[in-house]
């Protein structure tokens, strides 16, 4: 237990020795700085050098054998001030400027940066790069006059940055901008160009101002002479437009005038012709509805009140026919029975006669019947028979029932009470069917 205890230990310590060995011999580059790694040969072009270099990203520096150094590729502001550089013409100038200069960050060129400036701060770099810029300006203002200088500063600032480009490219600098600020003199000679220039232009404007305002004047003038052309040629249009509608006007009412007229006499026409088409056909119908409700059903009635008494006619001539052949019968037969055919006759009658009598009553309530020998009635003699006619008589016509009554009143003649009499309701009267 005690030995896996010792070899674990001696494997973590190991493994700490191997991450801090590792940590220590691998670099890690940011992209604004470049690792040389000197100690090393390679071929540039046609010249070896004794370094790599590692740009953003990782090298591993070989043990003994190689050292590592950065270069800060950041940019530096750089003040540019040159007091009593002459120029050309001999005026002593006072130029103040600013620079943006880096250290190239490509091959060959950085290759001079390694050679010159490898371990020295960015203050010595930027003394260099101040002292180099000064010199190129005084050589470049040598070459302007004042008025150039002063007049055309991107010309002069193209100049300075071409003549300064390459003396920084030979020390491994790249220029990236190079403004001109100020540019004054002790002698007030540029003041003095200022005053004439600023004469000339007070001239120049003062006379652009008054031939400005002459040719407003005249432009004036002839705009006005233009509006007022203007205004009478749009009167002009104005009154002939307005004559020139009148006229349409005119003519537009008398079409419409024609055209209402026209359309007037049209509908009174065709109204004329509608209201005659209208009474033909109401004519028309009035014909039809009188043969419908008058004519044709007069034909029809006609037709029928013809057709009944052809009907009728026909009728009575058959029943005629049957009558007159009927009696020739009865007269044949009564002539063969002799005596006896009055008798026969009226028995063969009776029945007929009876049941035609009887269909004249309609539900006749048969209460009693009474049946009189008629050899009892022939002389007028028997009162007995004579009263109970009459009694059956009033009693069937006036509902008065004599032997009734009389007996009634024999009841109450032995009583001694008084008698009412109260006349009964006549009876009702049959009707036929």
């Amino acid at each position: 237990m005690t030995a896996l205890v010792i070899i674990g230990t001696i494997l973590v310590v190991a493994l700490v020795c191997v991450i801090v060995i590792v940590t220590r011999l691998i670099h890690i580059c940011p992209p604004n700085e470049v690792l040389v790694f000197s100690g090393t040969h390679r071929q540039v072009g046609d010249r070896a050098v004794g370094y790599r270099l590692v740009q953003g990203g990782r090298g591993i520096r070989i043990p003994m054998m190689e050292k590592v150094d950065k270069l800060d590729l950041t940019n530096m502001i750089i003040d540019i001030k040159v007091s009593g550089a002459y120029s050309k013409g001999g005026i002593p100038l006072n130029v103040e400027g600013v620079a943006n200069v880096k250290i190239a960050s490509t091959e060959p060129i950085i290759g001079n940066a390694i050679e010159r400036f490898l371990r020295k701060q960015r203050v010595e770099i930027m003394t260099v790069c101040r002292e180099t810029l000064e010199g190129n300006l005084r050589g470049v203002l040598a070459t302007l006059t004042p008025e150039e200088v002063n007049q055309d500063r991107v010309k002069f600032a193209e100049s300075l940055l071409q003549e300064a480009d390459h003396d920084l490219k030979r020390l491994g600098l790249e220029l990236d901008t190079l403004k001109i600020q100020n540019v004054s003199d002790d002698k007030g000679y540029l003041d003095s160009i200022g005053r004439v220039q600023s004469a000339q232009l007070i001239m120049t404007s003062r006379v652009a101002e008054a031939e400005n305002e002459a040719l407003a004047a005249e432009r004036s003038a002839e705009n006005l002479q233009t509006q007022e052309i203007a205004k009478v040629e749009a009167a002009i249009s104005e009154a002939r437009a307005e004559a020139r509608r009148r006229i349409i006007d005119a003519q537009t009412k008398k079409e419409a005038m024609v055209a209402e007229e026209r359309a007037a006499v049209t509908a009174a026409v065709a109204k004329a012709h509608a209201e005659l088409k209208w009474q033909e056909a109401r004519g028309e119908q009035t014909r039809l509805q009188l043969m419908a409700d008058q004519v044709q059903p007069a034909q029809a009635h006609r037709q029928m009140m013809e057709n009944q008494a052809r009907g009728a006619a026909a009728k009575i001539i058959e029943n005629g026919k049957a009558t007159a052949a009927a009696l020739r019968a009865v007269s044949e037969t009564w002539q063969r029975a002799g005596d006896n055919a009055r008798q026969i006759f009226v028995a063969q009658k009776l029945s007929s006669l009876v049941a035609q009598l009887m269909s004249t009553v309609d539900e006749v309530h048969v209460d009693k019947v009474t049946f009189i020998d008629s050899d009892l009635t022939k002389d007028g003699s028997n009162l007995a028979v004579k009263a109970a006619v009459t009694s059956e008589q009033l009693k069937h016509t006036l509902g008065l029932d004599l032997p009734a009554l009389l007996q009634r009143l024999g009841a109450r003649s032995e009583d001694g009470a008084a008698v009412e009499w109260t006349p009964p309701s006549p009876p009702p009267v049959p009707t036929a069917r």
